[in-house]
Parts: structure tokens; C-alpha cells; sequence
């Protein structure tokens, strides 16, 4: 049977991570263009660089999220075998569901930190174009949040069809090898 206490404890980080992602995507940073007090040349003029630390808040609990689950589950390949049939290949499906959806919710996260970090450091004279502030586009840590919110609800149903395919194997007998090579009775 599935611990409710791990599955608490995996919502309670991934909901974390959750907020912190949405609170990134609601401080991206922006920028405005100034010019100095000579009025010779323009450069850009960033506001707070806080959705960064945001992002890898998020990117770290999804990170903690999942390497539980993992740890918990053995990784889906070490322990003791699980009872064939529907639960264990739910299981399959939905562990590898699970690592998906990590892998783009991780991507969108990092690649969102890096580039909100990221700000333009030259200038231009007054008679050329204006400088292109580079910032972050509208939306990289909002996916980042909806695929944190998909792997919340696959890595539990994963978790909890692990634990029932776990927990429903039965043994072949005395002394007998659990590997499906044996003779057939």
C-alpha cells in the first residue's frame, strides 16, 4: 500500500515548486531604456532580478520531488519484482510519463533562470538605434509550472500503482528463483 505520509510530503514540494514557479512568471525581469546625464549615449536599465532565485527555488523542489519518488520506488528497476498485470503496467507507462514531464518542467525552469539572469551590457550613441534589451519572454516558467503541476499528479499515480504491483507479488514457492525462466508449473 502507498505511504500517505511520502505522497503528502511529494505535494507539499511540488506545490512549493509550483508557487515558486508561478511567482517567477509573475517578477519576470524587464527592462526600460536611459539615457545618461550628458545625454551622449543609451543603455538599458534592468528592475529586480528576483525571478531568477524564484526559478531555481522551482527547479530545486521538483528536483527533491523526484529523486524521493525515485529513491522510494528503487528507480522502478532494483527490489523485489512486482505482480504482473494492470498495476505494473500503469506503472511503466506512468514512470516514464514521469521523466518526461520532469525533464521539459526542469528545461523551461533552467533555461527561464539563465535567461532572466541575463542582461544586455552595451550602450549606443544617441544618433544610432536604441539598444535591444534582451528579457525574457512571456511564458517559460509558466510552462515550466504547468508541467510541474503534470508530474505531480503522474509521479503520485505512479507511486501509488508501484506500491500496489509491489505489494501484491506473491513468491513461487521455497527456495524457488523469482526469475520468469524457470520451469513451468
Amino acid at each position: 500500500m502507498a505511504s500517505k505520509l511520502l505522497l503528502i510530503t511529494i505535494l507539499i514540494v511540488n506545490v512549493i515548486a509550483f508557487g515558486l514557479a508561478v511567482a517567477a512568471e509573475q517578477r519576470r525581469s524587464s527592462a526600460k531604456i536611459v539615457q545618461d546625464s550628458e545625454v551622449d549615449y543609451n543603455y538599458c536599465v534592468y528592475n529586480s532580478d528576483i525571478a531568477t532565485g524564484y526559478g531555481v527555488g522551482a527547479f530545486l523542489f521538483l528536483l527533491v520531488s523526484q529523486v524521493i519518488v525515485m529513491l522510494v520506488s528503487r528507480c522502478f528497476c532494483c527490489g523485489k519484482p512486482l505482480s504482473p498485470g494492470g498495476a505494473r503496467a500503469l506503472a511503466v507507462v506512468l514512470f516514464i510519463t514521469c521523466w518526461i514531464f520532469f525533464f521539459i518542467a526542469e528545461a523551461c525552469l533552467l533555461a527561464g533562470s539563465v535567461t532572466n539572469a541575463y542582461h544586455t551590457k552595451y550602450r549606443t550613441i544617441f544618433s544610432e538605434d536604441p539598444p535591444d534589451c534582451q528579457t525574457l519572454r512571456k511564458g517559460v516558467f509558466g510552462a515550466g509550472a504547468a508541467f510541474i503541476f503534470l508530474n505531480t499528479i503522474v509521479s503520485s499515480f505512479y507511486y501509488t500503482n508501484y506500491s500496489r504491483a509491489r505489494a501484491n507479488f506473491q513468491s513461487y514457492g521455497t527456495g524457488e528463483a523469482a526469475v520468469g525462466l524457470g520451469t513451468f508449473k
